[in-house]
């Protein structure tokens, strides 16, 4: 019983942790990709293209990360922190902080 108990909560674990690198990684290459175009030389069209290239490395290392954490709580809170500051700063660039 005991055992059943232990290994309910490693698959659950393990299921949280897979949502946490499809849902949270995404939508962390997503804001970062935003603030990323802000940011990138050179026209906009070419900045937003470079900045989508390098979601694709931001989606990478949050999978990485959410596998690597010690918890699946940790994994949810090492991406819900970036997600954050970074939602908060595409909403600023995109409200006109940047001309």
């Amino acid at each position: 019983m005991q055992d059943d108990k232990k290994q309910k909560g490693y698959r659950l674990s393990v299921l949280s942790r897979v949502v946490a690198a499809a849902v949270g990684g995404y939508v962390l290459a997503l804001v970062a990709s935003i603030v990323l175009a802000a940011f990138m030389p050179g026209n906009r069209a070419e900045g937003v293209l470079w900045a989508m290239q390098l979601s694709f490395a931001v989606y990478t290392l949050a999978v990485i990360w959410v596998f690597a954490a010690r918890t699946a709580t940790r994994a949810w809170i090492g991406l819900f922190i970036p997600i954050v500051f970074l939602s908060i700063w595409a909403v600023w660039l995109t409200q006109g902080g940047v001309k």
